[in-house]
């Protein structure tokens, strides 16, 4: 087992670290109180190919692998995680999706404005009530002949406000369950597609959340994705690999706050010499090094997994939910190390620690992984 990056894995981990410390960090602290979206650094992530990393080169993607991907997910979230679940949807919801289930047409069409960053996708499968039990779809599909009629409200919708495309998942034939689920392109300006409010939300603030309203929205056969009634397993599926840029987005809040962590405790005095030198300090540290180098292999596990074309369900869940965990309690300790300061928004971390705990949530909770997992083991 080969524990080195390549070549090309550290070239780039250096750009996109490069990328957040000159683009990102300047603003976040300004962003975040006022829940601006970075639109200008998420048009400059497109332009760099940070928007489309796992893409086929076919579709104008930069058709790296997993680990790349993670590795990039990481630098930026250290620094921004809102820019990195931004990146996050974009990749591992709409683009491989779209990649791996839909049409030559609808892959020509929508892949290449999707990986440039001329056009950003979101991803619609979470309801007022539906979203750890995503087969309660109420949002409805009612098959027309050539066209679907769309109508509902999605809720939780990241990149809700600034999205072009949506993938929506929507109920078509109520008595078959899930087997009679659909996931439909709907493009921003349909009429009938209403953006609903954006929520005021306690981290992650300069990423955009808002609902999505459809009302008898006219959609086209043609923009199904997949067989009719394959909505649930598009979803499920997707979702699998979304899990693994998500641990990866809170692998890098810990490794940021951590970071400042470190920096801060050699700076800091105390009764005469540098906190770092306080044995309660150093023990802090390392708990918290150990947890992240934890986590760090179980997300190149699962992305390992997934390049290499072996079942990663189990090993993504188990990434998600330790580094979303891992990244909740290390925040925490980099506030408490941080003492006072830690409490300000001027250093940082207490941004990183709002930020972490969304991770133990969306893409599935931390309970649901402990599900998925449970029944892996128990196939």
């Amino acid at each position: 087992m080969d524990f080195n990056l390549t070549e090309e894995h550290l070239a780039v981990q250096e750009a996109a670290r490069d990328f957040a410390e000159k683009e990102l960090l300047h603003d976040a602290i300004e962003r975040d109180t006022l829940s601006k979206f970075p639109e200008k650094q998420v048009k400059m992530m497109g332009e760099l190919g940070f928007l489309g990393m796992m893409a086929s080169e076919n579709y104008g993607g930069g058709g790296m692998d997993t680990i790349s991907y993670v590795l990039a997910m990481e630098e930026i979230a250290k620094v921004d995680a809102s820019a990195a679940v931004i990146m996050s949807v974009n990749n591992s919801l709409v683009l491989w999706g779209l990649e791996h289930y839909g049409s030559d047409e609808q892959k020509q069409k929508y892949i290449p404005a999707l990986a440039s960053g001329e056009k950003l996708g979101c991803f619609c499968l979470s309801e007022p009530e539906a979203g750890s039990d995503a087969t309660s779809q109420k949002t409805t599909a009612i098959d027309k002949g050539d066209y679907y009629l769309v109508n509902g409200t999605k809720n939780w919708i990241t990149n809700g406000g600034s999205a072009d495309i949506a993938l929506v998942i929507a109920q078509t034939d109520t008595e078959k369950g899930h087997r009679g689920i659909n996931c439909l392109i709907i493009e921003k300006g349909t009429e009938g597609f209403v953006v609903g409010k954006k929520e005021d939300k306690m981290g992650i603030r300069s990423s955009d959340t808002h609902s999505l309203m459809f009302s008898d929205v006219k959609v086209p056969k043609e923009n199904r994705i997949g067989d009719d009634g394959m909505g649930f397993k598009f979803a499920m599926s997707t979702l699998n690999g979304g899990r693994i840029g998500i641990a990866a987005q809170a692998l890098g809040i810990a490794s940021g706050a951590y970071e400042r962590a470190v920096q801060y405790s050699r700076e800091r005095r105390a009764f005469g010499k540098s906190i770092s030198q306080h044995q309660a300090i150093q023990f802090k540290l390392a708990d918290m090094r150990t947890r992240i180098e934890a986590a760090r292999f179980l997300i190149y596990k699962a992305a390992l997994d997934k390049d290499e074309g072996r079942s990663y369900v189990e090993s993504a869940a188990m990434a998600k939910v330790y580094a979303s965990e891992v990244a909740m309690w290390v925040t925490t300790q980099a506030v408490q190390v941080h003492g006072g300061y830690g409490y300000v928004k001027e250093y940082h971390v207490e941004r990183m620690m709002r930020d972490a705990k969304i991770t133990e949530i969306y893409e599935g909770t931390s309970e649901i992984q402990r599900l998925v997992i449970a029944r892996e083991i128990l196939k």
